[in-house]
């Protein structure tokens, strides 16, 4: 590809070790490519991916279109015309696309199939916090959604077939305004490559790119959000709002008789700046805001807790024969004293327990890797569906 394509628990052993060269990543370190390209410049690997598990045909992707419970797009181009409709799909429908120019996108695609929640795994260099989910596309040839830019870091592995991708660091990002999709109005390509099965492409936010299928294809685009900070600022000052408790009324004896009664008076509006000034906020505040926040599940998300859930007993049998896993719809974040478990907060006064933190970093937790006392809070959570033993099914 031509230019421009360029206060804690203590330490426990990462999942993947930063320092450490990455077939995935061309043979860079995370440590380096976090430095180098995250959030900087694309990087291309030809066979970064080989050996992964990508195997997902059109007939699996149009069953997990055709559900409720997983969010799915279709687009379609017919000459300059574009046109884009939301799931789930009748098998009718997606049995009746013409033979090209069209792409299905799937999206969580790793909380209903193993192969991407494992996928998803290898990129556990980059907080989980930033993690949004997998979504798989199928395009016929000549297929693709436009060229168009992201708010988010991605990267794109290529599963069966190819695709060209051109992409441009240009600042015009002005979309255009005939098309239901967010195309931009002046694509001008400065780089190309043809990416085939097992090649992969990161892109760092804002950068301009177009994928075409060069014949039917899967894509599979492991993305990381990042949340507006508009959106942060809001969440924080809703929660502000429900904790304010400022005793008494505004009171103005002193108020004189008014020719102007539409007039706001400047006493009144001092009383609010007074008010507000008077709000305190501590560091929790915000620890807890950004858990929430970040933790908190997509609204279609739901879990399945066990038809028949094993009894304490069994379960803690199975969990110390197996170990424990994580629903993959689960998002389970901590900072020093507080845990977030799908937007809702855990406290722990002495600080996150190292067997919940490890269970957060790792999404899993080995045989012996928590302490008796914590079966209990292991079971619960097991019959509401958030995690289950190794090899047992966590839902009906």
């Amino acid at each position: 590809m031509r230019a421009p394509v360029r206060n804690r628990p203590r330490p426990r052993a990462p999942m993947s070790d930063p320092c450490v060269s990455s077939p995935l990543l061309g043979g860079l370190a995370p440590a380096r490519f976090m430095r180098r390209f995250w959030q900087k410049q694309p990087l291309l690997v030809r066979g970064g991916a080989d050996g992964l598990d990508l195997r997902l045909d059109r007939d699996a992707l149009f069953a997990l279109a055709q559900r409720d419970d997983v969010e799915s797009r279709l687009v379609r181009r017919d000459g300059a015309r574009w046109s884009l409709a939301h799931g789930p799909f009748s098998a009718r429908t997606l049995r009746a696309l013409p033979a090209r120019d069209w792409t299905l996108l799937v999206q969580g695609v790793d909380h209903v199939h193993a192969p991407a929640s494992a996928l998803l795994a290898r990129f556990d260099f980059v907080p989980h916090a930033r993690t949004d989910d997998v979504m798989v596309s199928f395009a016929a040839p000549g297929g693709g959604v436009g060229p168009h830019f992201d708010s988010y870091d991605v990267f794109l592995v290529q599963g069966r077939g190819s695709r060209r991708w051109r992409v441009s660091a240009q600042r015009d990002l002005a979309l255009r305004d005939d098309v239901p999709l967010k195309l931009l109005a002046n694509f001008v390509p400065q780089g190309e490559a043809v990416l085939g099965p097992g090649d992969l492409l990161y892109l760092p936010p804002r950068f301009a790119h177009d994928g075409v299928a060069v014949d039917d294809c899967t894509t599979w685009s492991v993305g990381f959000r990042a949340p507006a900070r508009a959106e942060l600022a809001r969440s924080f000052f809703e929660h502000v709002a429900e904790r304010v408790a400022l005793p008494g009324l505004y009171v103005d004896p002193d108020q004189p008789a008014t020719a102007t009664p539409g007039h706001i008076p400047d006493r009144l509006v001092g009383a609010l700046r007074d008010a507000v000034a008077q709000v305190r906020w501590r560091r929790a505040d915000f620890e807890r805001v950004a858990g929430t926040l970040l933790s908190a599940p997509k609204p279609h998300v739901f879990l399945d807790p066990p038809a028949r859930p094993l009894t304490p007993r069994r379960f803690a049998q199975a969990a110390a024969r197996a170990g424990i896993v994580l629903d993959p719809r689960v998002r389970l974040l901590y900072r020093a004293r507080h845990a977030f478990l799908d937007g809702e907060v855990l406290h722990f006064p002495r600080g996150v327990p190292v067997w919940l933190a490890t269970l957060a970093d790792r999404r899993a937790l080995a045989p012996g890797d928590w302490p008796g006392g914590a079966t209990p809070h292991l079971h619960r959570w097991y019959t509401e569906g958030v995690l289950h033993p190794a090899g047992v099914r966590s839902s009906a």
